[in-house]
C-alpha cells in the first residue's frame, strides 16, 4: 500500500514538473518565437498562456516597446552649397514582426541599430545634399524628417521592424561656416536696416513738411483773422473816439493832451525839444483857457 502511495506521489510530481515545462507565457510588452531543436516552429504575437513540448522546444523574448536610438555625437553632412552643418538626430522604432526580425538580424537588437542609424544617415545625406543651410536650418526641417522617417521605415520593415519617428534635436554649423554665416546675415540685417532707416526718413521729412505747411495755413489764417478782428476794433474805437469828441471837444482835447505829456515825460532821460510857444504845452500854460 506505502509503495503505491509513493508511485503516485512520484507520478505526480513528475507529472507537475513535465506540465510546468511545457507551459509559458507571453507579457503584453513582449514577443516571443518558439524554436524546436533550432529551428523556428512558433512566432508568438499576443500575450497570453502558450504550451510546448518540455526538454524540446525552448523560447526566445523579444522587447515590443519602443525603443530609441540617439547618437552620441553628432554627424556631419554637406549641403547644396558644399557647406558642412552637424547634425543630431534619433530614430523611435519597435519589433514590427518578430519572426522576420529574428531571421534577419537573428533578434540582435545591436545589428537592428547599426541598419537603421546606417538608413537614416543615408537619408539625411541625400536631403541635406538637395538643400541650402537655410533650408535645413530653418525652412523645411519639417520635410526632412518625414522623408527620413518613410524611408527608414521602408527598410525597416524588411527586417520586422517599424520606424515610429526620426527628429532632427539640434542641426548646427561649424565654428568656421557659422562665422561667415553670422558675418553674412549681419551685412543683410544692416541693408535691411540702412534702408528702413532711409524709408523712415523720407517719411520724417514728408510728414515734417505737410506739418510746417499746416502751421504756415494756420498762421496765416490766424493772422488774418486777427487782422479782421483789430480791423473791427479800431473802426469801433474811431466811432467812440468821435462820438466822444462830439459831444465835448474840449475834455476830449484835454484828455490826450494828458496822455501826451505822461508818454513824453514817462522816463527822466526822455529829452524833448520844443518851442516855448508851442501849442504842445498849450494846457499846461493855462489850463482853463482855449
Amino acid at each position: 500500500m506505502m509503495k503505491n502511495l509513493g508511485a503516485v506521489l512520484i507520478g505526480a510530481i513528475v507529472l507537475l514538473v513535465l506540465t510546468s515545462l511545457s507551459m509559458y507565457t507571453v507579457d503584453q510588452r513582449q514577443k516571443a518565437i518558439v524554436f524546436r531543436l533550432g529551428e523556428i516552429v512558433a512566432a508568438r504575437e499576443e500575450p497570453g498562456l502558450y504550451f510546448k513540448l518540455p526538454l524540446v522546444d525552448n523560447v526566445s523574448y523579444y522587447e515590443t516597446r519602443i525603443m530609441t536610438i540617439d547618437s552620441d555625437s553628432p554627424d556631419l553632412f554637406i549641403t547644396r552649397e558644399k557647406k558642412n552643418v552637424l547634425v543630431d538626430s534619433f530614430v523611435k522604432w519597435r519589433i514590427e514582426d518578430v519572426r522576420k526580425y529574428y531571421v534577419s538580424v537573428q533578434g540582435n537588437e545591436e545589428r537592428a541599430r547599426v541598419r537603421l542609424t546606417q538608413k537614416v544617415n543615408d537619408s539625411l545625406r541625400d536631403e541635406f545634399g538637395k538643400r541650402t543651410i537655410s533650408e535645413v536650418v530653418s525652412g523645411e526641417r519639417d520635410r526632412i524628417m518625414e522623408v527620413m522617417r518613410e524611408r527608414a521605415d521602408a527598410d525597416a520593415r524588411e527586417i520586422g521592424v517599424r520606424v515610429l519617428d526620426v527628429r532632427l534635436k539640434r542641426v548646427d554649423l561649424p565654428a568656421e561656416v557659422s562665422e561667415s554665416v553670422y558675418r553674412r546675415m549681419e551685412a543683410e540685417r544692416q541693408r535691411v536696416a540702412k534702408d528702413l532707416r532711409s524709408r523712415g526718413f523720407a517719411e520724417s521729412e514728408k510728414i515734417r513738411a505737410d506739418a510746417d505747411k499746416q502751421r504756415e495755413v494756420t498762421i496765416a489764417k490766424a493772422f488774418a483773422e486777427a487782422q479782421r478782428i483789430k480791423g473791427e476794433g479800431d473802426a469801433k474805437a474811431a466811432a467812440i473816439y468821435a462820438r466822444a469828441f462830439q459831444g465835448n471837444p474840449e475834455f476830449y482835447a484835454f484828455y490826450r493832451s494828458l496822455e501826451a505829456y505822461r508818454q513824453s515825460f514817462r522816463n527822466k532821460s526822455d529829452v524833448l525839444v520844443l518851442e516855448p510857444g508851442s501849442d504842445f504845452f498849450k494846457y499846461m500854460k493855462g489850463p482853463g483857457r482855449r
